[in-house]
């Protein structure tokens, strides 16, 4: 179990930021003066690290839900471990038939899984993995991501109306609902970790918790912290707030209209964002790369990413589906107040304590 868990997990994690690592080391010391050559090379390395974190962590994922529901999980395709599993079902979707409804739009419900998949690959540009891994240091680094993370919605609430089909069309609804319910508790708890850096940029609020991370900070970091994990289960559609693919009910959500790859898209997409989500935890409470100078800064991020990431695994295999109108309660009835109150005690330590 230790070796199927920790061992072979975080080797192969290690092993794909490394990659990550490498590329971003050469570009750095490339000097590159032309900005298209340099965007170019930008984007190649994202395009190539993004689906291969993904990659890893549906490994990940398959392993630790069959050690909670104490299954067998992918064993045989690439034995005794699985690790070929994932490459047999890339394989497997690139072969199917590309099926488009009769009376689906056929221009939108092509489109909607590229917006989808392009927005998640997006947020890596301005993720950094230390102060000089990233890609784009921008000072409204926060703002950018919050306007990225609504796209997926957006591609989801297309993808369920051009399907023309009741039930990607009731998903794409209670995607809607979850969007407006839970963005402002979200942007909230974040904007309280903004007031205790005194700045949007990632790298600037890692900075800020070099002596502590944020999420010991009293009551505040914690609040916060609480908040932004409930509010990115839900906008990641993970369980138990994955209200908008309850299968039982709408058997898979703005998806069950696609096949093949199209749906690979989706699939990716999700799994990305739930990366992000992972590594803005890591970000915003953890205190990022801050660590022992025993390892390298980003292996920290790594290792402090991972074990957020098996965090999340945990609770999605542990608690069963929430109710469409316990979802909404929750966040209306209660997170949203609490992050209202939580964000003035931020501004309110931050004017008598922080300086």
């Amino acid at each position: 179990m230790l070796l199927t868990l920790i061992i072979l997990p975080t080797l192969t994690i290690i092993t794909a930021f490394l990659i990550f690592y490498i590329f971003s080391f050469l570009f750095s010391t490339l000097n590159i003066n032309n900005t298209f050559l340099k965007a170019l090379i930008q984007s190649f390395v994202i395009l190539i690290s993004a689906p291969l974190s993904a990659i890893l962590v549906i490994y990940v994922e398959r392993k630790v839900a069959a050690r909670i529901h104490s299954r067998m999980g992918p064993y045989l395709v690439g034995y005794p471990h699985g690790y070929l599993q994932l490459i047999a079902d890339a394989i497997k979707m690139l072969l199917k038939e590309d099926i488009i409804p009769k009376n689906a739009d056929k221009f939108l419900f092509n489109l909607a899984p590229i917006i989808f998949t392009s927005a998640s690959i997006m947020a890596f540009s301005v993720v950094p993995l230390d102060e000089k891994i990233v890609f784009v240091n921008w000072d409204l680094s926060i703002l950018f991501l919050f306007a990225i993370g609504s796209i997926p919605i957006l591609a989801s609430v297309i993808a369920g109306w051009s399907s023309n089909s009741k039930y990607p069309l009731i998903s794409a609804i209670r995607t809607a609902g979850v969007l407006l319910a839970y963005e402002i508790p979200l942007v909230l708890s974040v904007l309280s970790i903004v007031v205790l850096a005194n700045s949007f940029n990632l790298v600037e609020i890692v900075k800020a918790q070099k002596n502590m991370p944020f999420i010991f900070v009293p009551i505040i970091g914690q609040v916060s912290f609480i908040i932004f994990l409930l509010c990115s289960l839900a906008e990641t559609n993970r369980a138990p707030f994955d209200i908008s693919e309850a299968e039982s009910e709408i058997i898979s959500g703005v998806n069950v209209e696609y096949s093949g790859m199209k749906f690979g898209l989706f699939y990716l997409g999700e799994y990305l964002f739930t990366t992000i989500s992972s590594i803005l935890i890591t970000l915003l409470f953890l205190g990022g790369w801050n660590g022992p100078s025993i390892l390298p800064p980003f292996i920290w991020t790594i290792i402090k990413v991972y074990f957020v990431y098996i965090f999340l695994l945990f609770i999605r295999w542990s608690y069963m589906r929430l109710r469409l109108d316990q979802l909404i309660e929750l966040s209306w009835k209660w997170l949203i107040p609490l992050s209202f109150i939580n964000f003035i005690l931020a501004v309110l330590y931050k004017f008598y304590f922080g300086g």
